[in-house]
């Protein structure tokens, strides 16, 4: 069975490509690491919820402990992204929590945890071109705890919003012009003012008001011309 289930202690096969360590490196500072990466963060989850979570699994007693947390930003707006994080005195505490911790919920989320070989000065930031997180970068489904739309499907539906509003002003300077469903615009014929009769020298002058107008459709003939 052992060779069957895999240890929830084990950290993943992620490997970090700006870090320049080999797999085998990499592997052995992991077997010592006291950093956890944790993602699947909302973007408002705050530091004293992960400190309450995290500290469940530490040892104040015996020296442990959370050292420090550090909150992943978005590298234009400075706002947390999604990811944090989380360093412990011991390689034992982070172990604990990666194996009790990873895969809860936290703020109603799923929350994923993975040893990380550690923090240095500007990881915080995200990598995303947009200033987030990759992963929000070309994410297509609607997510309110990450930011609502991915980067890439929010630029096409601004980009969706602003044609429309294009057409809806060129529409407007159009008479009789209105717009129509899905996008489309049509252009509304009033029939009445297509078949108005124009207006004739005899509806001049105050003569003719009030008066009913004799019909035009169907002319008289004189009864003496044969």
């Amino acid at each position: 069975m052992s060779h069957i289930i895999t240890p929830l202690d084990q950290p993943s096969n992620y490997k970090d490509s700006q870090a320049r360590v080999d797999r085998q490196t990499q592997n052995e500072l992991l077997a010592k690491s006291t950093t956890l990466y944790v993602g699947n963060l909302s973007f408002y989850t705050t530091e004293e919820q992960i400190y309450e979570l995290f500290s469940k699994c530490t040892t104040p007693e015996d020296g442990g402990g959370i050292k420090r947390i550090i909150m992943g930003l978005d590298r234009n707006t400075r706002t947390p992204c999604g990811f944090c994080f989380v360093e412990y005195y011991t390689h034992a505490e982070a172990l604990s929590c990666l194996r009790y911790i990873s895969g809860t919920k936290l703020d109603e989320r799923i929350i994923r945890c993975d040893l990380d070989l550690g923090y240095r000065d500007g990881r915080q930031f995200g990598r995303g071109k947009s200033g987030g997180q990759v992963r929000d970068e070309h994410r297509q489904d609607y997510d309110p705890g990450r930011g609502g739309w991915g980067a890439q499907a929010a630029r096409m539906e601004a980009e969706r919003r602003r044609e429309v509003e294009e057409r809806y002003n060129d529409a407007q300077d159009v008479p009789g012009a209105v717009a129509g469903g899905g996008g489309e615009w049509k252009t509304e014929h009033n029939q009445e003012t297509t078949l108005k009769r124009g207006r004739s020298p005899e509806d001049e002058g105050d003569a003719g008001r009030g008066e009913p107008r004799a019909r035009v459709d169907e002319p008289e003939h004189d009864a003496d011309r044969m």
